[in-house]
Parts: C-alpha cells; sequence; structure tokens
C-alpha cells in the first residue's frame, strides 16, 4: 500500500471508530513499524484532522467524529447560491477565514455531478460583485489568526498604530468584528491584562502560541540531581 493510500486509510479507519486506538493496534493493521504510524498519525494532524490521544480503558488514539459533517447532497442552484457567496466574502475580504472557506467552496464543487458543474458555471457567469474592498491583509498573518481562532490559541502579533510605530503584543483572540471597511479583533491583552481592539489589516506578523508540550510519564529526577534555582 503506497504512504497516500495508506493515509487515506488511517484517517478512516480512526474515523469509524467509536473507541480509541492504541498505535501498536494501528502497526499491525496496517503492516508497518510504530515509527512509521508515529509518522503517518503527525501528517495527518498537520493536514488538520483533529486526531487526539485519550488515556484509559478504551483509549488509544482517536479522531473527534465532530470535525465533518455526514454527506449532503446540493443541487446546482443551491450550490451556486454558496459557492458565489463564498466567491463575494473573500473578494470583499469580509471574512478573514479565507483558507477555510476555499476548502469549503471546493468541497461543494466537487459534490456536484458533471451536468451540475456546467450548470453552476452557466450560473455564475451572470453574477458580478461590485465594492470597495476592505484593506488587505497578509495572507500569513490571515492563516494564524484563522488557526488561533479555531484552535482556541493565544497570538503574538507584531502591530503598527495608528502613527507607523510597530509593537509587539501577547494577546488572546476572544472575537472578531466584520465592519464594511475593517476587520476588527477583539483581543485581552495577556500582557497589560486589559482588553483591546486591533485592526487585521494593521497585524504585519503574528504567530500561534503553543503550550508547552507536557512532560514525558516516567522522567523523574535522581536523588544526586539538584534543581535549578
Amino acid at each position: 500500500m503506497r504512504r497516500t493510500e495508506r493515509l487515506f486509510a488511517l484517517a478512516e479507519y480512526l474515523r469509524s471508530r467509536k473507541t480509541g486506538v492504541t498505535a501498536e493496534e494501528l502497526s499491525a493493521r496496517f503492516g508497518v513499524t510504530l515509527r512509521t504510524i508515529y509518522r503517518d498519525l503527525a501528517s495527518l494532524r498537520s493536514a488538520e484532522l483533529p486526531i487526539r490521544g485519550e488515556r484509559g480503558r478504551g483509549g488509544g488514539v482517536a479522531l473527534d467524529r465532530s470535525y465533518a459533517l455526514p454527506p449532503v447532497n446540493f443541487s446546482p442552484r443551491e450550490a451556486a447560491v454558496l459557492i458565489s457567496a463564498g466567491q463575494w466574502l473573500t473578494e470583499m475580504r469580509i471574512l478573514p477565514f479565507t483558507a477555510t472557506l476555499d476548502r469549503a467552496v471546493d468541497k461543494v464543487r466537487a459534490a456536484l455531478s458533471a451536468s451540475g458543474q456546467r450548470a453552476l458555471v452557466e450560473t455564475l457567469s451572470g453574477l458580478q460583485f461590485v465594492g470597495v474592498p476592505a484593506p488587505a491583509v497578509d495572507d500569513e498573518v490571515r492563516a494564524v489568526v484563522e488557526q488561533a481562532w479555531f484552535e482556541r490559541c493565544p497570538l503574538t502579533i507584531t502591530y503598527r498604530n495608528s502613527d507607523g510605530v510597530p509593537s509587539q503584543r501577547r494577546v488572546r483572540l476572544d472575537g472578531i468584528v466584520m465592519d464594511r471597511s475593517e476587520t476588527l479583533l477583539n483581543c485581552f491583552d495577556l500582557d497589560k491584562e486589559a482588553p483591546r481592539q486591533f485592526k487585521l489589516a494593521r497585524i504585519e506578523r503574528a504567530e500561534v502560541i503553543k503550550p508547552p508540550p507536557p512532560p514525558r510519564p516516567g522522567l523523574r529526577r535522581s536523588s544526586g540531581q539538584r534543581e535549578d534555582s
């Protein structure tokens, strides 16, 4: 089995289970080493599949069953409305999460038959989007803000104020206001311990603050080892 086929089969196998499965069981099922299984799981996590580890009876590796919706069938008319709305949200820069939106729109388009896609193209050809777009936002900044919002992680941002002076902030993203001309981020400043609002277009750089990894079990300080003060 090629790696791409195994990754797909692994994701489907995890989704079909109601309980967790150990890495050893996955290794035996797919006929690969434990190291390969751990590498495959890391690849699936990088592809934004919510794979988690659970302890206790029935634990192991599990896939969050809420990550995907059941299959949905769209008529060409319904798909045209959804896709055109997605295009409008992207072109007018109204919704900051364009990466997620683009993937969703692609899935709606792919769900249509060949005749349905032809009807979709004909329907969309008569639609025009006219307006003044909001200020442009760096694609990397947009992607990091999107990740922080959905994964509920704090951020480090480099923010340019009205005088053009940049400063670095550590913030928690609490809400997003999508105005006609601006996307505003309602945050809690972790250093100043106060609520703050930032304009998304003025963020020059952003980085997710990842939580520290949990301590590895079984590692203890020896009796002769001193603790740093």
